[in-house]
């Protein structure tokens, strides 16, 4: 699949820790930040420029929060015939209120000459997944580190930098937009079930073998999938925009909401859905015995069960030769879910698309017995002291199959 490079999206970027002084508003509405050589290479030495910016907070678990304004930046000695003083100025909102010592300050320009400006905690997942989609490998402390986006730092959009990218509102181009549309055209302006798209999004990739390559595989059909479900959501939200919300009083505000509500939620609901469909053809190319979302005790449903539910309520079946996988498309703090299910099972796995997973959080699932499981090309985002842990599908698909070997 074709896909573009980040340098498409971006012309370079800068990131810091901040400081106490950076985050208060001092006695202003206005917060400021020194132009050091590193934001006057991403910024310019313009005497003044005024930049639109989307500002965005994303934390682990509150949802996230973004707001437009601008950014002014400005040589504060323009008019000394051999001194300069940049700085950076932005307007206190929704984003800067939250912000505090020691979270990570991201500073992106876009091609189009728009910024983003990202505020996240820092140790989080979302500060590994934004270091190495623009390559800041180390962070310089509390002073600026730049980072431009060219050459061995122009990372293709691939399917974990896509990921990050939505977090952040960016939508890349649409590859192969020809090839999708034919593919979506019988649905009309009417999405189809899940499963309908899942095996459609596999049949239009017949040379990829989940036999061959179960990792691979995986990711490509699930990215496929979100081609084909975006593509078809702009025909739909497009028509339904074109149509207007209105009600007797005017404007349907609440219809609006409600809607956009609507179209969040789905693409949430059908990335998981999604990803179980494609986890289950997989096992069947591979010849595993599974049952999904069998019930265990409590009512706890794990997404697969293996080898199946009778073995599993057999108390004479060994419980070491027992297996369960969760599946969620995205973690953030609900990998914990799983662990009160399948109670005869010890050593729990999880597999997840989610790049670059805090050590915090890994560090965690080893002490409580939960296996994380992701496809291989997802393995370079986390650090390379969580890597060794990591267990890829091929991996996944071998342990279970040996257990199934001896109990066949």
């Amino acid at each position: 699949m074709k896909r573009g490079q980040l340098s498409d999206q971006f012309e370079g970027v800068v990131a810091k820790r901040l400081t106490e002084v950076e985050t208060r508003p001092d006695r202003s509405n206005q917060h400021e930040l020194n132009g050091s050589l590193p934001l006057r290479k991403l910024l310019g030495d313009d005497d003044r420029r005024n930049i639109s910016a989307r500002f965005i907070w994303l934390g682990e678990e509150q949802a996230a929060v973004s707001v437009d304004g601008v950014l002014s930046w400005y040589d504060a000695r323009r008019k000394h015939p051999t001194r300069t003083e940049y700085r950076l100025y932005y307007s206190s909102n929704e984003v800067t209120e939250i912000m505090a010592p020691g979270d990570i300050f991201f500073l992106a320009m876009r091609k189009d000459g728009r910024a983003l400006l990202v505020i996240v905690p820092a140790g989080s997942t979302v500060q590994n997944q934004l270091f190495w989609l623009f390559g800041l490998d180390n962070l310089c402390g509390t002073s600026f580190s730049f980072q431009e986006i060219e050459g061995s730092h122009d990372p293709e959009l691939n399917f974990a930098a896509c990921y990050i990218l939505d977090e952040l509102g960016v939508e890349p181009a649409e590859p192969e937009a020809d090839t999708l549309d034919t593919l979506i055209e019988p649905f009309g302006l009417k999405f189809p079930t899940t499963r309908v798209f899942s095996d459609l999004a596999r049949r239009s990739l017949p040379h990829i073998s989940a036999r061959d390559n179960p990792d691979d595989a995986l990711v490509a059909w699930m990215e496929r999938e979100e081609q084909l479900f975006r593509r078809l959501e702009r025909r739909i939200v497009a028509e339904k925009i074109n149509a207007g919300f209105h009600s007797s009083d005017g404007a349907d505000v609440d219809g609006f909401l409600s809607f956009s509500l609507s179209v969040q939620n789905r693409r949430k609901a059908r990335a998981g859905s999604a990803l179980e469909n494609h986890l289950e053809a997989v096992f069947q190319e591979n010849d595993i015995r599974y049952v999904r979302g069998a019930e265990t005790e409590n009512r706890n449903k794990p997404d697969f069960l293996f080898p199946d539910k009778k073995a599993y309520i057999d108390p004479a079946f060994p419980a070491d030769r027992l297996t369960m996988l969760g599946s969620k498309s995205t973690l953030k703090d609900r990998w914990r879910q799983v662990l009160s299910e399948a109670v005869r099972i010890s050593q729990k796995h999880l597999l997840t698309l989610e790049p670059g997973i805090s050590e915090n959080q890994t560090d965690e699932m080893q002490a409580k017995e939960l296996q994380l499981v992701l496809p291989e090309t997802l393995h370079a985002t986390f650090r390379p002291a969580q890597q060794a842990w990591l267990m890829n599908v091929a991996e996944f698909i071998d342990l279970v199959r040996s257990r199934q070997d001896t109990y066949s």
